[in-house]
C-alpha cells in the first residue's frame, strides 16, 4: 500500500510504466530538437508556413490609442512595419495607409504560426538601439530571410532634445515612414544602414539631404522618398505613434507602455538580457518559439 492509501502497481507494472513514461520523454525531446533544428538552420518547413502567413496576413484588434489627425503611410497600420520572407526574398506586410483620424490596427499574430515573431521599438538616435543592431542585425536578418521568424520595426522618437535642435530622431523616423510608403520591400536593408555611422547623442545628426543619400545606397532612388523626406510628409505621423508608444497599451505583449529603446519582443515576451551577445538573444528567441511551437 503506498502512503497515499492507493494501492501500488505490480512491479512488473511498474516497470512497463516507467519504460512507456521514458518512451514519452523520449518522444517529447525529439520533437523539441527537431524544431530547434527548423528555426537555428532555416528548415525549409517553417519558411513555407512564414510566407503563407505573409501572404495571408490579417490585421485585427485596434490599438487602443487617441485618435490623432495625421497623414499615416502605407504598410505601417500597426504602426510598425512587418517583414517576412518565403524562404528566399524578404518582403514587407501590405496595408493601405489609414486615414487621418483613423486608429492604428495591431498585427494579428495568430497568423504567424511556427515562426519567432520579433519586435523592436527603436530610436534612429538611441546608441542602445544602434548596440543591439550592431549585435543581432545581421541573425535577426539571416531568420528572416529563411523564413524562420518575422520582424516588425516601430519607429519613434524620443530623442530629439538630444540632437542639437534639428530633430533628427523624428526627421530619421520620417525616412523610415518614407521608406515603408513607396519601397517596404527595402525597409530592412534601409533600417541595417540608419546604423551604420550611426549620428552619436548631442549631434545634429543626419541632414535630410544625408538622409537621401542613405536611401538611395540601399537602391530606393524614387523622387517621391526624396520629396517625402524634405518634406517631412510624415512628421506628424512619427509624433502620434510614438505618443501611442508611450502611453501603450503595447499589442500583442503584456507592456503597459514603452518605457524606453529599444524595446524588444519575441512571441510577446519582453527580452532584457545581453545586448552584446548574440548568442543570449539567440537562445532567448529559441525558447520562444519552443514554448509557442508546444502550445
Amino acid at each position: 500500500m503506498s502512503t497515499s492509501g492507493q494501492p501500488r502497481p505490480l512491479k512488473k507494472d511498474r516497470r512497463e510504466e516507467a519504460r512507456e513514461h521514458a518512451r514519452l520523454m523520449r518522444a517529447a525531446q525529439v520533437k523539441r530538437d527537431k524544431r530547434r533544428r527548423l528555426f537555428l538552420r532555416g528548415g525549409i518547413g517553417i519558411g513555407i508556413l512564414a510566407v503563407v502567413a505573409i501572404v495571408a496576413l490579417v490585421i485585427v484588434n485596434n490599438v487602443n490609442a487617441p485618435k490623432v489627425m495625421a497623414a499615416s503611410p502605407a504598410n505601417m497600420a500597426s504602426d510598425g512595419i512587418l517583414l517576412g520572407s518565403d524562404g528566399t526574398q524578404v518582403s514587407a506586410a501590405a496595408t493601405a495607409a489609414l486615414a487621418p483620424d483613423a486608429d492604428p490596427i495591431a498585427t494579428d499574430q495568430g497568423t504567424l504560426t511556427d515562426t519567432a515573431n520579433i519586435v523592436v521599438y527603436l530610436d534612429y538616435l538611441c546608441p542602445i538601439c544602434g548596440t543591439f543592431e550592431n549585435t543581432n542585425g545581421k541573425q535577426i536578418a539571416d531568420w528572416v530571410t529563411a523564413g524562420n521568424a518575422t520582424v516588425e520595426f516601430h519607429p519613434i522618437s524620443i530623442l530629439d532634445r538630444l540632437s542639437s535642435g534639428t530633430n533628427y530622431a523624428t526627421r530619421a523616423a520620417n525616412a523610415a515612414a518614407c521608406v515603408a510608403d513607396n519601397d517596404p520591400d527595402k525597409f530592412l536593408d534601409f533600417n541595417t544602414a540608419m546604423f551604420v555611422d550611426q549620428p552619436a547623442e548631442n549631434s545634429s545628426g543626419r541632414t535630410n539631404a544625408e538622409l537621401t543619400s542613405l536611401v538611395e545606397g540601399v537602391g530606393i532612388s524614387s523622387p517621391a522618398v526624396a520629396s517625402c523626406i524634405a518634406d517631412q510628409t510624415y512628421s506628424g505621423w512619427v509624433e502620434a505613434s510614438t505618443q501611442r508608444a508611450l502611453t501603450g497599451p503595447i499589442p500583442n505583449s503584456d507592456l503597459e507602455k514603452i518605457k524606453g529603446t529599444p524595446t524588444v519582443l519575441v512571441n510577446g515576451a519582453s527580452y532584457t538580457g545581453s545586448l552584446t551577445d548574440p548568442a543570449i538573444f539567440e537562445a532567448f528567441v529559441t525558447a520562444q518559439t519552443t514554448a509557442a511551437g508546444s502550445k
